[in-house]
């Protein structure tokens, strides 16, 4: 009985320590599969951390490039781009002309009766253009009107002179042509102020005038003056001139022209018609 009892508690002890040891053992399993786990939680979250850093990436990398757009936009504003882009275009005009020439003048009319053509001209003008077709040209005109034989004997002078000094305002059309060659038209209204002096003469003061001293302006009814005060002539007239001409750049800033006017003036029916043709240059 006593070693019954003795060997049943010792299989009990040893079945009791293999159970314990197998507790144990398992435990210890468990505290490792435990710790393992949090190791292998972690171990996806390192590992989704570096996928999830080009999305973490590309705010800042947005952030970074921030700053590089607002330069970009600057330079974009800058004034240097904006001139660049928004150049002005070079004017193919200049707002003022100016010219000077000479020539010859044709008379017409009833000057032509008294005045023989050929007489020399001078002239010099100003022009204040608005664009490249348009503008206003002021021209000075000194004319010569040599007068014709026939005139003198109607005078009974043996020699005279007389000339016109001519005032034009006149709209200017510009016609370029090429970047050597140009044309221009121009009207508008004139004053020209003609004047002389005969010589001497041997007209009898009151007699009767003829058709020179009528066109010479200094008849009272239809009589020279009883003072003799009929030598010389001088007469305002208003009118209007036309004309054309022609331009040649011969440099940058100079070119040579000729035109052709045609000038009328009257003051009580007593006209002035000449028809200079000048050639000068203008810069």
């Amino acid at each position: 009985m006593i070693g019954k009892f003795a060997v049943v508690p010792g299989s009990r002890l040893v079945a009791m320590a293999v159970l314990s040891i197998t507790i144990l053992a398992g435990g210890a399993a468990v505290a490792q599969d435990a710790q393992s786990q949090p190791d292998s939680t972690q171990q996806p979250s390192t590992q989704s951390s570096p996928q999830q850093d080009p999305s973490q990436q590309a705010p800042a990398q947005q952030g970074a490039q921030q700053p590089a757009n607002p330069q970009s936009g600057s330079e974009e504003a800058s004034p240097e781009e904006i001139t660049v882009h928004h150049r002005v275009k070079p004017k193919e005009y200049k707002n003022w002309n100016f010219n000077v020439g000479g020539g010859a003048s044709v008379t017409s009319g009833m000057t032509k009766n008294f005045a023989r053509g050929g007489g020399g001209v001078a002239a010099a003008g100003v022009a204040r253009n608005f664009s490249k077709y348009f503008g206003f040209r002021l021209d000075f005109q000194y004319d010569n009107l040599p007068l014709r034989n026939s005139a003198l004997l109607q005078a009974q002078a043996t020699g005279a002179n007389s000339h016109v000094y001519a005032l034009n305002l006149d709209p200017i059309i510009n016609l370029p042509v090429d970047k050597t060659w140009s044309g221009y038209v121009l009207f508008g209204p004139g004053f020209y102020h003609r004047t002389g002096k005969l010589d001497s003469s041997t007209a009898v003061p009151g007699g009767i005038c003829n058709s020179f001293f009528i066109w010479w302006g200094r008849c009272y009814a239809n009589s020279l003056p009883l003072n003799g005060d009929f030598l010389t002539a001088s007469q305002n007239e208003f009118g209007y001139n036309v004309g054309a001409g022609v331009a040649r750049k011969v440099h940058s800033n100079i070119e040579i022209y000729a035109d052709f006017r045609i000038m009328h003036g009257n003051h009580n029916n007593i006209t002035t018609d000449v028809r200079p043709i000048t050639m000068g240059v203008r810069w």
